[in-house]
């Protein structure tokens, strides 16, 4: 399969983050995050978080993370107000509800993402028992539509959820691209916004496997090592994922792949925004650009390089760029989309 602009998931590992699981590749560790790694790696994550008390639970993928997080958070009676394109809803496939039980109570947005004024619509029924209790707000930083959240706006959502009783997680899956793009620290768009959880994602930013639930807020971080067990998400060789977080965040792997695969797609808009018969959809702020397509040049596209197409209603399609995505895959895919469009 050639390098195209398919998913960041598509991409291969950072030669650092392979170096640093055969550095770990020696003699024995103790297994199930009782070594020295994973220590070293959660105390890592905390400082990045600037908690630390922070509970952090590594686990096989971003539908692990995501889960225990809500675990933590929700009861089965309880639910869960996310944007109707939120990952949670779209994309892992039914999960939160299966395993935890709860529901998730979706909203429609113009771009991605939620505000105060949107969640509040699915804030009633408290205290009414023929009805799922609201408990949390679940945003992605950045958006399923490539947008991101102030740090404004997250600290809004905080105010919100806690005014109401309830708990803000943030799924993380790209928090590396927002971090760059805001120019903030990790702990500058969670912690110090009053964010409760996150799932820090590594493996579409160069990592070979493996994510993070972080636990913020203390009153959540309860029975999570049981629930994680329970769930199938305790890996033996714990240590294989700690390394890698120790390359990501020690190494700055994490900032200097967001801020090339944030670069690409840069460019990539700019080279395209442009053309005739080619629309825009969303604001280009981290590495994905959305745009909507004559439907026979982008099927005509596909035949050459793999992407998805987003809304095949529209004619909308998602393009995403790598940390290992160059100028010549660019310019190579867009010279053949000019030529379909002629």
């Amino acid at each position: 399969m050639k390098r195209g602009f398919g998913s960041d998931n598509h991409s291969g590992v950072d030669s650092e983050v392979l170096d640093a699981i055969v550095n770990v590749n020696k003699e024995h560790a103790l297994a199930y995050g009782d070594d020295e790694y994973c220590q070293e790696a959660e105390m890592l994550i905390r400082i990045a978080f600037g908690a630390g008390n922070a509970g952090v639970y590594f686990v096989f993928n971003g539908t692990g993370a995501n889960v225990l997080n809500i675990d933590a958070m929700c009861r089965s009676h309880e639910a869960v107000v996310c944007a109707e394109t939120a990952h949670i809803n779209v994309d892992e496939c039914g999960a939160p509800q299966r395993i935890v039980g709860c529901r998730l109570l979706t909203v429609d947005t113009p771009d991605g993402k939620l505000t105060p004024d949107l969640v509040k619509t699915r804030l009633h029924g408290f205290g009414f028992e023929h009805h799922s209790q609201p408990k949390a707000i679940s945003i992605s930083q950045p958006t399923e539509l490539g947008t991101l959240y102030t740090l404004d706006e997250i600290k809004a959502l905080a105010r919100l959820a806690h005014d109401y009783g309830m708990y803000l997680h943030i799924d993380g899956a790209r928090l590396a691209n927002a971090a760059v793009a805001l120019g903030c620290s990790f702990g500058a768009m969670t912690t110090e916004c009053g964010v409760d959880c996150v799932s820090f994602g590594g493996t579409k930013n160069g990592l070979l496997m493996g994510e993070s639930a972080v636990i913020l807020n203390p009153d959540l971080n309860k029975e999570l090592k049981y629930r994680r067990k329970q769930m199938g998400q305790l890996y033996s060789k714990m240590r294989f994922v700690a390394a890698q977080f120790m390359a990501y965040l020690e190494r700055g792997v994490w900032k200097r792949n967001a801020e090339h695969s944030n670069r690409m797609a840069g460019k990539l808009y700019a080279a395209v925004k442009d053309l005739k018969g080619v629309k825009v959809m969303y604001k280009v702020e981290a590495n994905s650009v959305f745009v909507q397509l004559p439907h026979e040049v982008w099927t005509a596209l596909q035949k050459e390089y793999f992407f998805y197409d987003w809304d095949e209603s529209q004619n909308v399609v998602r393009w995403m760029c790598s940390f290992d995505t160059t100028e010549a895959d660019i310019e190579a895919f867009v010279g053949s989309l000019r030529r379909l469009l002629a």
